[in-house]
């Protein structure tokens, strides 16, 4: 892990273009910000057309994804991003793959990635995800894996190519159309810009 003066393991400044946001151990005291997160995606996420992603409800109304992000919020590798002001601007999750996707050897897997799309978290998304990398580095593995939304525009894909990811498999869950992609570390840092 990256050592910053001043910081614990638990608090560290997240690096880019927006001194002022840092990146904490995530709990569930942070669900109701990363299911308001979420439900502002659905919302721009419809807005735009896009209602397979997500579905078009609030996942706050709906008690069983309450419980998986609350849950997610207390595992051990959950993280979020806030200003100096104490707003979470994004959540990370890292850990074990996601039931529906087979297992790797070696890997971190980013169970969870969502930040506000507001101008003042700008780069939340790639900073949160240079930070897996250095988590994944700091626990000695040697690739992290991400699956996203497969469907649409293919713009979700293009975003964690953007980051060092590439393609490995499509699958899907239902009719939702998901792909894997996997970032071998020995492919140097992601970008964080």
């Amino acid at each position: 892990m990256t050592q910053h003066s001043g910081s614990t393991s638990d608090e560290l400044p997240a690096g880019g273009e927006r001194s002022g946001v840092r990146i904490r151990r995530g709990s569930e005291r942070d669900a109701e910000a990363v299911l308001a997160l979420i439900d502002s995606a659905i919302a721009w996420f419809v807005s735009i057309g896009n209602v397979r992603q997500w579905g078009t409800e609030p996942w706050s109304a709906h008690p069983e994804r309450r419980a998986r992000i609350t849950a997610m919020c207390a595992e051990p590798g959950s993280w979020v991003a806030e200003d100096e002001d104490g707003q979470v601007l994004g959540s990370l999750v890292v850990g074990d793959a996601h039931d529906y996707v087979p297992p790797m050897d070696d890997e971190l897997y980013v169970r969870l990635l969502v930040a506000d799309r507001s101008p003042r978290a700008r780069g939340v998304g790639r900073r949160l995800l240079a930070f897996a990398d250095e988590q994944a580095r700091g626990l000695g593995r040697a690739r992290l894996r991400v699956d996203c939304y497969g469907g649409g525009s293919g713009k979700l894909v293009k975003f964690y190519e953007s980051c060092g990811y590439r393609r490995t498999e499509t699958f899907s869950v239902g009719e939702w159309p998901g792909q894997l992609l996997v970032r071998e570390l020995t492919e140097g840092p992601a970008s964080s810009a």
